[in-house]
């Protein structure tokens, strides 16, 4: 293996998805390719090894301590090419098992709870007294042994028995128990079992969908690649020896990530908790420091809903004095939307419907205070009407016009997340308060509560159970501003209604329309969403450089691991870089 040009290169792959993982896998595979060590011609090859294991076999047959072992058929078809002096055989010519029996006495009791499966050890075994004895604690097991769980295999369960147990020591029968009779290492049987390769072989040989097995007679001719007794030895040392080195490389990175959390975390927080003296430096410093402090979409994540949180409390862009204060804003849409319920809009009965709701509406006292100019304000105070969805159930067809459901709204967008269609009766029955129109702005109330969105330009849509709708007066509000204002990250501290549930929450309908809004003016609203799309449009740079450079890393580590096995061309590999 070529560690050297692994180590050279390790600052540019170690945030490559799953590095330290994959490198640790990568290990395994070499080492039963016979490609982690050099071999030596004067090492007793492993055929002999083999005679000496069925000679000591035979002898424990005939001292009645294990039972005849059955004719296993031979490898005819070898997995990969072997070193010469190594031997192709089945995983039980080489190991035995111990058998069974029904504990009489006190025991100690390993099932997968007591595996350390990434240390290879059991690591919490139990004592049990025979009266409390699980019907699976059977498997008869001694130091030295390698317990492998057969039942969902794909978890890795495999421990090195290292400890002198006493009481004397009894598995669970979802074990298989390996016993290499001395002359295969348990330390090497655990990398095998643990090996890519070996975890193929039980993939395709595992049955059952929920909780996956391999039964005795498939485990028993896994085919097993067996290397001198001598190399044996030389490979756990190497593999132990590069495993340490991927613990300290993972240590090193935990480090490192727990310095750029704390750093991003600290100038984050300094700007969800403005100082007023300080917070423009605050900010630039942020804004300039967090790029390089970013390796994860989470942190991206957490600097979205910095950006929103700011933008709502008036932190993210200066007030102009000269600007029509929300106070008279909130008169002119409420002059307006009069205007048009009084006319009967959209329709008389929902014109009554809202003009009684909006009589019902108020803000209580002792709200955060605003920033000059900035008024609270419910939903449906400032809207031209808010209504919700029927609250049933929409019979879907297999075309027609889109049902926007609670899935359909994610991030500020609508998806096609498990799109559903109706009719257009469907669509004029469901649509009868109020048609839905682009530009109106849909609210989720479950699955999860308050997710928000604008209905694109050229859209027709029919709304959901659990969806809700406002539709702002023309000219009055920034409907991008509200967007934004809706995705604060602290939106369910501005819920006068409460969410209702006890196992799935969701918003009242009172909830949604008498949801508080900091109200800035009109003009701050368009200098606010100008500056939030800048941020926004810097997160999304921010997200494609990490992608970039997690493929990179990743291209990179394939061929820095490909190499190992197959030397590529240093064109290639300078490709990668």
């Amino acid at each position: 293996m070529n560690a050297e040009r692994l180590l050279v290169h390790y600052e540019q792959i170690a945030d490559a998805p799953d590095a330290i993982a994959r490198l640790r896998r990568f290990i395994l595979d070499l080492a039963v390719r016979g490609k982690v060590v050099p071999q030596d011609a004067s090492d007793e090859p492993a055929s002999e090894l083999l005679k000496r294991i069925a000679k000591e076999k035979a002898r424990l047959v005939k001292a009645g301590e294990i039972r005849k072992p059955k004719t296993l058929p031979v490898v005819d078809e070898p997995p990969f090419d072997l070193p010469q002096n190594w031997r192709w055989t089945r995983i039980r010519e080489i190991a035995s098992d111990r058998g069974q029996e029904i504990p009489k006495g006190t025991f100690t009791y390993s099932d997968v709870t007591a595996i350390d499966k990434e240390a290879g050890v059991v690591a919490d075994p139990k004592v049990l007294a025979a009266s409390e004895a699980p019907s699976r604690a059977r498997k008869v097991t001694r130091k030295g042994d390698v317990i492998y769980s057969c039942v969902r295999p794909y978890l890795l369960n495999v421990a090195v028995i290292e400890a002198e147990f006493s009481p004397e020591p009894i598995a669970s029968t979802a074990f298989a128990v390996l016993n290499g009779h001395g002359f295969v290492l348990p330390r090497y049987l655990w990398i095998v079992l643990r090996s890519p390769f070996m975890v193929e072989c039980v993939e395709e040989k595992q049955r059952g969908q929920a909780y996956p097995a391999i039964n005795d007679a498939d485990f028993a001719i896994l085919p097993f690649p067996l290397p001198p007794f001598a190399e044996q030895h030389r490979i756990v040392a190497k593999v132990d020896e590069l495993m340490t080195l991927c613990d300290r490389l993972e240590a090193a990175r935990a480090g490192r990530e727990q310095v750029r959390d704390r750093l991003a975390a600290a100038s984050l927080a300094r700007l969800n908790a403005p100082d007023a003296e300080t917070y423009q430096d605050d900010a630039r410093f942020a804004l300039d420091a967090l790029p390089a402090l970013t390796t994860r979409p989470d942190q991206i994540k957490a600097l979205r809903q910095t950006i929103l949180n700011l933008a709502v409390r008036g932190k993210l862009v200066p007030q102009d004095a000269t600007d029509e204060p929300a106070s008279e804003l909130l008169k002119r849409i409420a002059k307006e939307r009069a205007g048009l319920l009084k006319a009967g809009y959209p329709n008389p009965d929902e014109a009554r419907t809202q003009i009684k709701k909006l009589a019902e509406q108020s803000v209580p006292d002792g709200l955060e205070t605003l920033p000059n100019g900035w008024a609270w304000a419910t939903l449906l105070q400032f809207s031209g009407l808010v209504i919700d969805c029927k609250n049933k159930t929409a019979p879907y067809a297999s075309s027609g016009i889109r049902l926007i459901r609670t899935t359909n709204v994610r991030d500020g967008r609508m998806n096609l997340n498990d799109q559903k269609y109706v009719d257009q009766r469907t669509y004029e029955i469901w649509s009868a308060r109020c048609t839905p129109e682009p530009g109106d702005i849909l609210i989720t109330r479950e699955a999860p509560m308050g997710e928000v969105c604008l209905i694109p330009s050229g859209e027709q849509i029919c709304l959901g159970q659990r969806m809700m709708l406002a539709r702002l007066v023309p000219d009055t509000i920034d409907r991008n501003f509200m967007i934004y204002s809706l995705r604060d990250p602290k939106l369910m501290d501005r819920v006068q209604d409460k969410p209702i549930g006890a196992t799935v929450q969701h918003l009242r309908v009172g909830g949604v329309e008498t949801l508080l809004v900091p109200l800035p003016p009109l003009a701050e609203q368009h200098r606010i969403v100008a500056k939030v799309d800048s941020l926004m449009a810097l997160c999304e740079q921010l997200e494609a450089s990490l992608t970039a450079a997690e493929t990179t890393s990743r291209r990179l580590l394939d061929a820095l691991l490909t190499e190992a096995l197959a030397p590529v061309d240093a064109r290639e590999l300078e490709a990668a870089e």
